[in-house]
């Protein structure tokens, strides 16, 4: 008959099971008797012997923060429907869908209180490796919105509920990022016989405004005409649409803040027809129109369109334009990137980057320079001959 083994303690520490857990002496607050703590949960004797250190510094300053049992699946099911009132609902839905896949099927049943920045980093390499369902690593950028539910999380953690010393997440190793360049750039030919095309479409003037103001989906989705005066001219955005769960919402703008967007002569006449059209469909509806809010672009009904709706028109729109010229075809291209199209044509043409960074409404400069960094070379490239060629007209 095999002798059971007893466990043994050294120094503080000792395995259980499977795992390490470690013990220390902690005075009570209230009646001052010291008491020991048992912490479990550890995967290695370093791991536990690194958390009794540093709870051992904790206890002798007095900053000792009791640890309890609850796990990181359990605390971010808690924390995330408390922080509902906070975001937005895209954001949101953004946060769920990091914890459901990929932060609690490997990290969900690890006790909080044992997540140390190694923990984290592990978790970070492992989601870069084989983070997809298929076995496939995920893009460093989608590892990086892991990170940052984690670290808000964890941040909560420690400064709202008190159940963290300090944020592992700030001490993670987090992969590099990759800067998304833009996709389909159409030169402005192309681009021309694209709205050719799209003009007879009803929805001819949110193609037309996404590409002369570099304005996102969202934000022409929202818009109503008493944000746009053809008069001065411009539009001011201030707020943003979108689809969660099938139902469309509506909310800030990305960045949270509104902006006035100058259009030019041209634009503010495809504009003064398109509320000519939707005037008309108003009249002819009567009672019918379902338009309360005075959207600029609408159902045939009146509604406020969806973003989807859109973004599904733009390849049909493609498509019939190289039915008719099928000896010049134009590219694949998303919706999004008729807002590319405008930042490069600026760039290009040697509008100032904060004016470009002003229009997309990017919070800081430095985010177009990020994003648009090919465009900026190729002006670096003949800044030598512009200006050698400005000295030699002056001589």
């Amino acid at each position: 008959m095999t002798k059971k083994t007893t466990p043994k303690l050294r120094d503080g520490v000792m395995k259980r099971g499977t795992t390490w857990s470690y013990v220390i002496r902690v005075k009570d607050p209230e009646t001052g008797e010291s008491k020991p703590k048992w912490v479990s949960g550890f995967a290695t004797e370093d791991d536990a012997k690194a958390a009794r250190d540093e709870a051992r510094v904790k206890a002798r300053r007095g900053e000792y923060i009791d640890r309890n049992a609850i796990t990181v699946a359990e605390y971010l099911a808690e924390w995330i429907e408390g922080h509902a009132v906070e975001i937005k609902p895209k954001t949101l839905a953004g946060y769920r869908v990091m914890i459901r896949l990929y932060i609690e099927p490997n990290i969900g049943r690890v006790r909080l209180q044992a997540v140390r920045p190694a923990t984290l980093t592990k978790l970070y390499r492992d989601l870069l490796t084989a983070g997809r369902r298929n076995g496939k690593g995920l893009a460093p950028n989608t590892v990086k919105n892991v990170h940052t539910v984690l670290r808000k999380a964890l941040s909560d953690a420690v400064l709202v509920d008190e159940i963290l010393p300090s944020n592992p997440a700030e001490r993670a190793k987090l992969p590099r990022a990759q800067v998304t360049e833009p996709g389909t750039v159409w030169a402005p030919a192309q681009l021309r016989g694209f709205l050719t095309a799209a003009r007879s479409h009803r929805l001819f003037a949110f193609f037309h405004l996404a590409a002369y103001t570099g304005a996102r989906r969202g934000e022409l989705c929202n818009l109503r005409w008493a944000d746009v005066d053809l008069d001065t001219p411009q539009i001011r955005v201030t707020g943003s649409s979108a689809v969660v769960e099938g139902e469309r919402i509506e909310g800030t703008t990305k960045g949270g803040r509104s902006r006035v967007v100058s259009l030019d002569a041209e634009t503010v006449e495809v504009l003064r027809e398109h509320r000519r059209r939707q005037r008309a469909d108003r009249l002819r509806l009567g009672e019918s129109w379902k338009g309360a809010d005075d959207y600029v672009f609408t159902t045939g009904w009146g509604e406020p369109i969806y973003p989807d709706t859109v973004s599904s028109l733009m390849p049909t729109l493609i498509k019939a334009y190289n039915d008719t010229e099928p000896s010049k075809p134009l590219p694949r291209a998303r919706l999004h990137d008729l807002r590319h199209i405008h930042a490069t044509t600026l760039l290009l043409a040697g509008v100032p980057v904060h004016v470009v960074a002003a229009r997309l409404g990017h919070s800081d400069p430095a985010i177009t320079l990020r994003v648009y960094a090919h465009v900026i070379h190729e002006q670096m490239a003949s800044a030598a001959d512009i200006f050698a060629s400005s000295i030699s007209r002056t001589s």
